[in-house]
C-alpha cells in the first residue's frame, strides 16, 4: 500500500436530501474528499461516480456543482470551507459546450476573466492551450475542432474558472480506445495541475474509471430491515470505497491484478442489486 496521509476537506457533503413535487430523489447523503497527500508527489485525486441510469446521478452534480440548492443539508468546499456557488465546481458535460461564435482562445478567454483580470486572463489561458495541446488551433472555431479537442477544451474552460474541482460527465461515453487512453491522460494532466485539483467521473464504464480513481461512490436505494427499498438514493457507508486504503490506487497495469478485477465484479453486483 502506498504511503499516504490526509489534510483538510476539499468536498463536504453533510444530509444533503433532494425531493421533486414531494418525491424524495436523493436522501441524507454525507461525502468527503480529502486532500490526499504522498511523500514525493504532488498530486489531486480521482472520484469515480456510479450509479444506475436514473437514480440521481445528475442531480447530485447538479448539487455538487453548486447549480441546484438541495431541499436540505449542505455542499461545501475548499479550504477553508466555504458554501458551494455556481462556477466554484467545473461541470464539463457530454456534449462539451463551448460558444461556436468564439475562437478557442476567446472561449477560454470568457472562462479565465470571471476570475481574472484581463492580462492575467490571457496568461492563464495561453498556459491551458500549451497545457493541453491546443495551441495550434488557438484561432480555429468550435465546429472545426475534433471530438477529442472540444473535450479538451471544455475541461480547460472549466478548469480555467472553478476552484480544482471539475465533474466530468460521461468522458469515456462513444470513444475508441486510442481516444479513451488520451481522455485519460487528460485527466490525469488535470490532477498533476495542483494537489488540490479534484476530477469527479460520472460514468458507466466502471473498469476505465476505477482503474484512475482514488476513491468510489456508488449511488443506490437502501432497503429496510424488511428488505422494501426506502425512497431516495443515497451513497452509505458501504458503498463509498477508499482505493488507496484497499491497495487499489495509484498502481500502473492494475487492471489486470485479480483484486482489482474482484472489485469490478463486486460493484457490478451492486449496481445490479440496486
Amino acid at each position: 500500500m502506498a504511503d499516504h496521509s490526509y489534510k483538510d476537506s476539499i468536498l463536504a457533503l453533510r444530509d444533503v436530501s433532494m425531493q421533486f413535487k414531494g418525491e424524495v430523489v436523493l436522501r441524507d447523503i454525507s461525502l468527503d474528499v480529502r486532500d490526499v497527500v504522498r511523500p514525493g508527489v504532488s498530486q489531486g485525486q480521482v472520484v469515480g461516480f456510479y450509479g444506475r441510469s436514473g437514480i440521481g446521478k445528475s442531480v447530485l452534480c447538479r448539487i455538487i456543482a453548486g447549480l441546484l440548492p438541495p431541499s436540505t443539508g449542505t455542499v461545501q468546499v475548499g479550504t477553508p470551507a466555504r458554501p458551494v456557488c455556481p462556477g466554484d465546481v467545473g461541470f464539463v458535460q457530454q456534449r462539451y459546450p463551448l460558444f461556436d461564435h468564439r475562437t478557442l482562445l476567446d472561449n477560454l478567454l470568457v472562462a479565465a476573466e470571471r476570475k481574472h483580470a484581463p492580462a492575467e486572463a490571457k496568461a492563464r489561458a495561453e498556459d491551458y492551450l500549451a497545457r493541453f495541446d491546443l495551441a495550434p488551433h488557438r484561432r480555429k472555431y468550435p465546429a472545426m475542432l475534433s471530438g477529442g479537442q472540444r473535450q479538451r477544451a471544455a475541461i480547460a474552460q472549466q478548469l480555467l474558472c472553478s476552484e480544482h474541482l471539475i465533474i466530468l460527465d460521461e468522458p469515456f461515453s462513444g470513444l475508441d480506445i486510442a481516444m479513451i487512453d488520451e481522455v485519460k491522460k487528460i485527466i490525469m494532466e488535470v490532477t498533476l495541475l495542483d494537489e488540490l485539483n479534484t476530477v469527479v467521473i460520472v460514468s458507466h464504464d466502471l473498469a476505465t474509471t476505477t482503474a484512475l480513481a482514488d476513491t468510489l461512490w456508488l449511488l443506490a436505494p437502501e432497503r429496510d430491515a424488511a428488505g422494501q427499498c426506502l425512497p431516495g438514493a443515497t451513497v452509505n457507508k458501504k458503498h463509498q470505497y477508499n482505493l488507496a486504503e484497499m491497495g487499489l490506487a495509484w498502481q500502473p497495469g492494475i487492471q489486470a491484478k485479480p483484486e482489482f478485477v474482484q472489485l469490478i465484479e463486486h460493484l457490478k453486483d451492486e449496481i445490479r442489486h440496486s
